[in-house]
């Protein structure tokens, strides 16, 4: 749960446009935007180093960050809603901070993970995950950092549904409970050679139909 909270100190910024952010990134800084549902947008920059060191801690980007703005003495409450890299440095671009109330619930994707050896898969199945992440609600200090599915009991030909899946206690899954989470399966090369004998017999067959004594094919009736 991410319960700890992390300090953050930024520096609110007058400057905005791309030119003031490049200048910024080259200070090591990370513009920013500090805003909520009822908190007016503020724009911000923070060292870079400081923002990883905030979202690489034990509950990464699910922290509560207690974010303190500039000599402000009140640190607001937030969260990491967005932030955008370098597509070939990933190098922090941009940061999107989103202020909220502990006593109110959020939305929150969270990672699954699956524990555990299936079965299936010491029978030569493959274990295919079909959902990465999970959409919850729960109060913030209640976020899971992740959710564990375990496959310990799958055979092949098993699947786990979202409604198989017990969600943590203060925890509400919101994704349809219909959604697959993981399939056992034989593999696909498996699937394939049994798919091309079938249809080997099944031509087989039907050529022998259409086959007289010592495979001459039967004339047709006048």
């Amino acid at each position: 749960m991410a319960a700890e909270r992390v300090k953050l100190q930024v520096q609110e910024r007058s400057e905005r446009g791309s030119a003031a952010n490049r200048r910024l990134r080259r200070q090591g800084l990370v513009p920013g935007v500090l805003y909520g549902s009822a908190f007016e947008a503020r724009p911000f920059a923070v060292p870079e180093a400081d923002l990883r060191h905030a979202l690489t801690g034990e509950h990464g980007s699910h922290a509560i960050l207690d974010v303190v703005v500039g000599e402000e003495k009140k640190p607001h409450s937030a969260i990491l809603k967005d932030y955008q890299r370098h597509p070939v440095r990933g190098d922090l671009l941009h940061v999107d901070l989103h202020v909220i109330r502990l006593d109110q619930a959020i939305q929150s994707n969270v990672l699954l993970v699956l524990v555990g050896e299936a079965p299936g898969a010491k029978a030569g199945g493959v274990v295919t995950p079909s959902a990465r992440e999970l959409l919850v609600e729960a109060l913030p200090t209640q976020v899971p950092d992740q959710i564990e599915l375990d496959v310990s009991s799958l055979e092949i030909g098993d699947l786990l549904h979202l409604s198989d899946l017990t969600p943590p206690e203060g925890v509400v899954f919101l994704d349809d409970a219909d959604t697959l989470l993981v399939s056992v399966t034989l593999p696909s090369l498996v699937v394939e050679e049994v798919e091309e004998e079938v249809e080997g017999e099944e031509g087989e067959e039907e050529a022998a139909e259409g086959e007289g004594p010592a495979g001459e094919t039967e004339a047709p009736s006048e």
